[in-house]
């Protein structure tokens, strides 16, 4: 499955969320870094998921780029 991951930047990191797994987060001072931790903080959410016996949320969150007029 694949998810949707938000990177954000800030002045002094950045910051990545998944926006179908609450509480997935993940933050590095660069974006190649915060892109490797949210890859792991997704596989411990999951087996987290799993090992609780709960369900794996389906993802249901796409993107679209609007341009602004």
């Amino acid at each position: 499955m694949k998810y949707i991951v938000v990177i954000e930047r800030s002045d002094k990191n950045y910051a990545a969320y998944v926006p179908d797994l609450p509480g997935c987060v993940a933050t590095a001072p660069t974006r190649d870094e915060v892109e490797r931790e949210i890859r792991a903080a997704i596989a411990f959410h999951l087996d987290g998921l799993k090992a609780d016996g709960l369900p794996v949320p389906v993802p249901g969150t796409w993107t679209a780029e609007v341009e602004a007029s």
